[in-house]
């Protein structure tokens, strides 16, 4: 390491004790995103000034995008990026450079599963329309009671298709057996998948939960056609991205009956449309993508770049750089 530490501007929330140690290796400039109000995500320019403003020869971002030969030519040694996927940075423009991008992948894959564990229960056991019903003083209508209107099956004993087993994959995996259910998995990357065909995987699955990347060969995976050869009455879930599945065809294989529920996590653009049909079906849950977003996350993503910052400037090779042609 060099007798001056390089100053090292954060755009990212830092949490836990990777943030002490990325201090004792450089001079730590903390400007979080997710601490202003109205929301600040900058591009290539303003980060450039920052940089500049700051002495900066370390990038860590987030939610920023780091763009452009104004940053790239900022004189940077090293950009970190908090995302699994750091397609946030140019990577072809810092690999060009020179400059080590450095990420953190499977930051996030616990909170993500716990969310879809959570999902999986509240769609399949009416959480969101009995706790409606409760707020509204409408536990008795329609001259029923809530147990003749939200009966479910149990998740223990059922069967689970995994459709994807990455980081996220594989920690929903146990937690999903630990409740009791039968996992099956469908993943041509991975030899530990029980089923090489998706179609096996959903012909026989209760609830199937999307955990694949979104890259060419998974856009629109599922379909009219793989909707109508799920199971009767079975669930849908997913928590990765809205890109693996067209929404109208779900919409129409939760209207027909042909699904008995989905629970929804990402949307393209990050909205539902106001007035879609989904909204209105009490047999979905629909959340903001907020999978990721725990503290544990930001701790996670800290310890990671920490660990790698550390090793570069003490001469080792990083242990997760997207581009280790640079080195």
């Amino acid at each position: 390491m060099t007798e001056k530490r390089p100053v090292a501007l954060a755009t990212a929330p830092l949490r836990g004790p990777g943030v002490d140690d990325l201090a004792s290796v450089c001079e730590l400039v903390e400007d979080p995103w997710i601490d202003h109000v109205p929301l600040r995500i900058w591009d290539g320019r303003k980060l450039a000034e920052r940089v500049g403003e700051t002495g900066a020869k370390i990038l860590i971002v987030e939610s920023d995008f780091v763009m452009g030969d104004e940053i790239m030519d900022a004189g940077l040694i090293a950009i970190g990026s908090c995302r699994g996927d750091p397609n946030n940075v140019d990577v072809a423009a810092a690999t060009e450079r020179g400059i080590p991008v450095l990420h953190a992948p499977g930051r996030n894959a616990d909170g993500v599963a716990e969310l879809a564990v959570a999902l999986t229960l509240a769609a399949g056991r009416h959480v969101i329309p009995a706790d409606a019903d409760l707020r509204a003083g409408q536990v008795f209508r329609d001259d029923t009671i809530p147990y003749q209107r939200y009966r479910g099956w149990q998740i223990a004993g059922r069967t689970i298709g995994l459709v994807g087993l990455g980081a996220v994959g594989r920690a929903a995996a146990w937690r999903f057996e630990g409740l009791g259910m039968r996992v099956i998995s469908h993943d041509p990357y991975n030899d530990l998948a029980t089923h090489p065909s998706l179609e096996g995987l959903l012909g026989e699955a209760d609830v199937v939960s999307m955990h694949a990347p979104p890259v060419p060969e998974t856009l629109g995976m599922m379909g009219a056609r793989q909707f109508a050869g799920m199971r009767d009455g079975a669930i849908y879930v997913n928590t990765a991205r809205a890109a693996l599945h067209d929404l109208d065809d779900l919409t129409d294989a939760l209207a027909s009956g042909k699904l008995s529920a989905a629970a929804l996590d990402h949307f393209e653009g990050e909205q539902l449309p106001v007035g879609h049909p989904l909204a209105e079906m009490p047999n979905v849950v629909l959340t903001p993508h907020i999978g990721g977003a725990t503290y544990d996350t930001e701790s996670n993503h800290t310890s990671m770049l920490a660990t790698d910052i550390r090793r570069l400037l003490g001469g080792e090779r990083p242990l997760h750089c997207v581009n280790p042609e640079v080195l």
